[in-house]
């Protein structure tokens, strides 16, 4: 009989069940005791039984496929698979395909039922004796690290985790080329003043790689060594736990515990802790500084403006020229290597200024709202012409209506002539037929004209609705204050996208809850004089997508 040999270890279970080495060899004895050729060995070393992802046990399952395999020979079930699902599903597949399993320590599955639940309660025992292993795990490292004891492998830049030569504890020790550039990482930033960026480039340029070995250190990086407390004499150990994923396609997320479960490891230190609290203060003191750290009441459109060549997101920037004067943009992220990743990504688009673009943008949305019929036709929503279209669908229906009546005359006068023996089966058979086509035919044009007709109605709520929302807001546009423009953009402004000279807004329209089909827009009264944003409006998703071109405005 042809046979795979399939082996499996993974790293927690090595010493207890041995090496793959030890497997094979047992593997191999038996199918020479049973006169079995060996097709090919099947080897998952260091795969965890827990997967069923494993390289080697797809090839197995694919030389079954193929039928080059008679059967497959396996130290035990729980080397096969751990979960007992995955158990049931690989010895149901094999036994499918007609290929024998035995398991030297153990009854192989067949058609004896004692041997198939003798199988299946060692898969459940086998996955309960994982659970069990992993919560023992688990409880140890939170003893050891309760002793301080290092339970885990990755450490710090900057550290290093030593075994001892002679066996016992694990330790931290300094790992001096990588704590010196620490070191300057906090001058830099601390008393030369630098700015993470700038940072970054200098490191870059004397060509010291990052944590993971790249050569450029990305900004997050940095300031991960700045507020990394491991580097003035502690680690902690239990910080986070592991919980069921919120989105989708994402089984689990990290979650940071309450600090006071978090267990202290005591680490070399690399820096003093006044030097680490002076981080905090120089990042303030930059935030203050910093055009970011800006009012957000100067920016009209901040957070709405996108590049339309790189379709990310454009940051603010105050530039100071000659003579003090100071000029807004807004400028591509893009356009800094480091966020871009590579010199290839970065955006070739120039700043926009911020003043010209706010004024065109408000101007533009400003006469939208204003002109309801605008935003119809930009979403094409209402058809030019609509309210004929509503009477000629009208007129359609009407007409459909009488043509299926006189149908159904027509069919009724024919049973009429032949049970009054005026006309054969035959002739009715065939005139009958006819109309029962015909009838089908006028009852889908009628099916389509009722959807066309349901449309329209849908159209012409929009069209009141978004009458009654210029109305709200057509009083108080002109006498907004900035923080009322600014309140107003963000309410009806999905984006803003620069490319060029070409400015694309998009709008989403907030509209009131649709009113009665025959309600005429409500009337709220002129707004207050204090009323930054008229109307009772509510935030709703966007009704309408509306695209305002322009090709000619000069804003960078």
């Amino acid at each position: 009989m042809r046979v795979g040999l399939y082996a499996r270890v993974s790293t927690e279970r090595q010493q207890g069940r041995g090496t793959v080495g030890s497997q094979l060899e047992a593997l191999r004895a038996a199918a020479r005791a049973d006169g079995h050729k060996v097709i090919e060995e099947f080897v998952d070393d260091g795969y965890s039984g827990a997967r069923l992802d494993r390289p080697a046990l797809d090839r197995l399952r694919d030389a079954a496929e193929a039928g080059v395999l008679d059967g497959v020979l396996c130290l035990c079930v729980d080397r096969l698979a751990r979960a007992y699902a995955y158990q049931v599903l690989i010895l149901e597949e094999f036994e499918r395909l007609g290929v024998k399993v035995r398991f030297l320590e153990g009854p192989a599955p067949g058609d004896d039922p004692q041997a198939t639940l003798l199988v299946q309660m060692q898969g459940v025992i086998a996955e309960y004796e994982k659970a069990k292993i992993a919560e023992r795990n688990r409880r140890g490292k939170l003893y050891r690290a309760r002793a301080g004891e290092i339970p885990f492998w990755k450490v710090s830049y900057g550290h290093r985790r030593v075994i001892p030569e002679g066996g016992g504890r694990a330790r931290i020790e300094i790992f001096e080329p990588e704590a010196q550039v620490v070191r300057e990482i906090f001058s830099a930033y601390v008393e030369r003043g630098l700015s993470v960026r700038q940072i970054a480039f200098e490191l870059r340029d004397r060509a010291i790689p990052s944590p993971t070995g790249k050569p450029q250190w990305g900004t997050s990086a940095i300031d991960r060594v700045l507020r990394n407390e491991a580097y003035v004499g502690t680690v902690y150990y239990n910080r986070h736990e592991r919980i069921e994923g919120a989105t989708r396609g994402r089984k689990t997320r990290l979650r940071e515990r309450p600090r006071e479960e978090w267990i202290a490891i005591p680490v070399p230190a690399i820096i003093d802790r006044d030097t680490f609290d002076r981080v905090s203060q120089v990042s303030h003191e930059n935030f203050k500084l910093s055009p970011r750290g800006a009012a957000a009441e100067a920016w009209l459109l901040r957070g709405l403006v996108e590049c339309g060549h790189c379709h990310v997101g454009c940051s603010c920037h105050n530039s100071y020229g000659r003579n003090s004067v100071l000029t807004r943009y807004y400028y591509c992220r893009n356009h800094d290597l480091l966020r871009a990743g590579s010199e290839d990504r970065l955006c070739p688009e120039r700043n926009i200024r911020a003043n010209e673009l706010d004024e065109y943008v408000f101007e533009q949305v400003r006469q939208a709202l204003l002109a309801p019929d605008q935003l119809l036709a930009a979403e094409r929503a209402v058809l030019t012409g609509a309210p004929d279209e509503n009477e000629l669908v009208a007129a359609q229906l009407k007409r459909l209506d009488t043509a299926i009546e006189a149908k159904e005359r027509e069919r009724a006068r024919l049973l009429d002539a032949y049970q009054a023996g005026l006309l054969g089966l035959e002739e009715l058979t065939r005139r009958t037929g006819a109309l029962t086509t015909r009838r089908a035919e006028l009852t889908r044009e009628k099916e389509t004209l009722n959807q066309r007709s349901a449309e329209l109605a849908a159209e012409n709520r929009i069209r009141r609705r978004l009458t009654g929302f210029s109305e709200r807001i057509a009083a108080s546009l002109n006498r907004l204050d900035f923080e009322g423009r600014r309140r107003l953009l963000r309410l009806v402004v999905e984006n803003v996208s620069v490319s060029g000279w070409r400015v694309e807004i998009h709008l989403k329209i907030p509209l009131a809850h649709e009113p009665p089909p025959d309600a005429d827009p409500p009337d709220h009264g002129p707004p207050g004089p204090d009323q930054p944003k008229p109307g009772p409006i509510k935030p709703a998703p966007p009704s309408i997508d509306v695209r305002l071109r322009s090709d000619h405005r000069d804003v960078a």
